[in-house]
């Protein structure tokens, strides 16, 4: 291993347990907004059962807050008074406000700096191949500025402890994989349970593969842009049809042999290589560019898979021929030198907290296991992995989908027999048999729109009309396809089996009518939800943190903001190294 240099300090458990602590207080109080169901908005009086004053008031006292900025570390030294003790309804908008940006990730500073890390890191930093490609070529701007940053911190902590080995869990469409390995050289294995997905990163990546050598290319002086020079004149001369020639060069027919020969195609014997790459040479020279079937890729894919010294080098005559030959043979060694060193190979498995790795990785050794926004128990499972497994040295996780999460004290879970639960994990949430509710976790989804006030009337005409209290079926996605309320109720009662004619379209309209007015309730309770959001989430990753600290092996755990909110709502990597030994 490489000598370590000291990491940045983070927060011990006795802190992160005391802001846990006055974290709970808030939440024991505020859950019950956040578990409030919207489609029971009108149906369960939501509004008058848990709110304490008039809509318009908390809408403008919630937007004016949040033109406020809060900084790092600042708050209250005393909880403020937020809700009546009696009746448990919200008092006081501006202090929920208050304490809700409080106990946000950010503002708690439990956060390390992503740049401090980095600057520790680089102390050690090797010098990698292809460090000037980017992954906005290759990716939207989401995934790119995503991919660009965790790549960099694992490569840094790869190069930090000399571990060449990564394993990404839930790799999905391979992007981070890819990434790695082409650009930082790292031997990556992307382990996904949809065999839909690992066949579709191995087809992206072999495409991403073309486009990273061509890139190179490019990149490189003189000789190496002779290719391009030639595609690009190729280009401005009259195309003809070429496919048919190719096949036809192709066919195994004896006519077809001598075509192959006289075109320089390689035959299946070695005895003339080198005597056909040199006609093939020469015919570049001679023939007219007009020739379609003299394009970059065609004119060098099959010369690049011989090894570098399998031609001979050309006459002094031969001087353009030489160019290209030596930029053919720099083609051959980067894809030789990448093919070594630079492997990512996607692997079909589901992952549980108990998997053996050795039983999916043959050659596995000391690495790192990594997840870019594993749903759900991936991610907690991932945590676990790496506590239980001596090969798997740094874990660096950002989750996501937190409502898929499996919760131990959820009351529908109180027969399961599971071991492993998505949360909580750490000992002083399991000790308060701590429980968040599948709608709270999905708090941070929820976004004020006229979708959810017509789900809510809807919900109303149901009850009303059809007897049904709790309706089980979902609605879908089928707002952005109505016209109007009235277009989306028939529409939702098709599909959730109901009689339409039972319901004259008067009666619909009576009730958009009719709650019309009260539409700003929902909106308000939205956005109370949403204020909300953040401490859901700085719970479930105080949770992580605090089970890795809890862990005697891990010498280092942090959380770490890695990207852009704006971009990436689910920003913060839970990142842990264990002692080195």
């Amino acid at each position: 291993m490489a000598a370590i240099c000291p990491l940045p300090g983070t927060p011990d458990l006795p802190t992160l347990r005391s802001k846990l602590h006055g974290l709970l207080r808030f939440l024991r109080d505020a859950l019950p907004i956040s578990n409030a169901h919207t489609v029971d908005f009108y149906t369960e009086s939501v509004w008058q059962e848990l709110v304490d004053m008039p809509p318009e008031t908390v809408l403008a006292t919630l937007r004016k807050s949040a033109a406020e900025p809060t900084e790092a570390g600042s708050g209250f030294t005393a909880l403020p008074k937020v809700f009546c003790e009696t009746s448990q309804k919200l008092l006081n908008v501006e202090a929920f406000a208050l304490v809700a940006k409080h106990y946000s990730v950010q503002t708690l500073g439990i956060c390390t700096p992503f740049e401090e890390l980095l600057t520790a890191l680089r102390e050690n930093r090797k010098q990698r191949v292809g460090q000037t490609m980017k992954a906005i070529e290759f990716m939207n701007m989401k995934k790119s500025h995503e991919v660009q940053a965790m790549s960099e911190l694992i490569c840094s902590i790869a190069d930090h402890y000399g571990l060449k080995q990564v394993i990404d869990v839930g790799s999905g469409k391979g992007y981070l994989s890819s990434f790695l390995s082409l650009k930082y050289g790292l031997k990556v294995y992307g382990i996904d349970s949809s065999n839909i997905n690992t066949h579709g990163a191995k087809e992206r990546n072999r495409k991403l593969k073309k486009h990273w050598k061509l890139y190179h290319i490019q990149s490189r002086g003189d000789a190496s842009e002779l290719p391009f020079k030639m595609a690009e004149e190729i280009k401005l001369k009259k195309k003809i049809k070429c496919k048919a020639d190719f096949e036809e060069v192709c066919n195994d027919s004896p006519a077809n042999q001598e075509k192959m020969s006289a075109s320089g195609v390689l035959p299946n014997t070695s005895g003339s290589a080198v005597s056909n790459i040199r006609k093939q040479m020469e015919n570049l020279r001679v023939q007219p560019l007009e020739e379609e079937n003299l394009c970059l890729e065609n004119a060098f894919s099959l010369i690049d898979f011989l090894p570098v010294n399998a031609v001979e080098p050309a006459s002094s005559s031969q001087v353009r021929n030489r160019e290209m030959s030596e930029a053919s043979t720099g083609r051959r060694s980067m894809t030789s030198e990448s093919s070594e060193s630079s492997i990512y190979s996607p692997v079909t498995s589901f992952i549980k907290a108990d998997s053996e790795l050795h039983d999916i990785i043959k050659d596995l050794e000391d690495c790192l296991m990594v997840g870019l926004h594993t749903c759900g128990d991936l991610a907690a499972n991932t945590l676990r992995i790496f506590t239980s497994k001596s090969e798997v040295k740094g874990v660096c996780s950002v989750g996501c989908c937190y409502h898929l999460l499996s919760e131990e004290f959820e009351g529908q879970h109180k027969e399961c027999t599971q071991e492993n639960w998505g949360f909580p994990m750490c000992h002083y949430l399991k000790k308060e048999s701590w429980c968040c509710g599948r709608n709270a976790r999905m708090a941070a989804c929820l976004l004020p729109t006229e979708s959810l006030f017509y789900r809510a009337v809807l919900q109303n005409i149901i009850k009303d009309y059809y007897g049904i209290a709790k309706c089980d079926r979902h609605v879908g996605k089928i707002y952005s396809k109505c016209s109007s309320f009235l277009d989306y109720v028939k529409m939702s009662l098709k599909k959730l089996g109901l009689d339409e004619s039972k319901l004259p379209e008067e009666i619909i309209m009576e009730y958009f009518k009719k709650y019309k007015p009260r539409m700003n309730e929902l909106e308000a309770f939205n956005m109370l939800k949403v204020v909300l959001a953040p401490c859901i989430e700085t719970l479930i990753l105080l949770d992580r943190l605090c089970y890795l600290k809890e862990q005697e092996d891990v010498a280092w755990a942090a959380l770490v903001k890695l990207f852009d909110p704006v971009k990436s709502p689910r920003c913060y990597a839970v990142v842990a190294l264990k002692r080195q030994h």
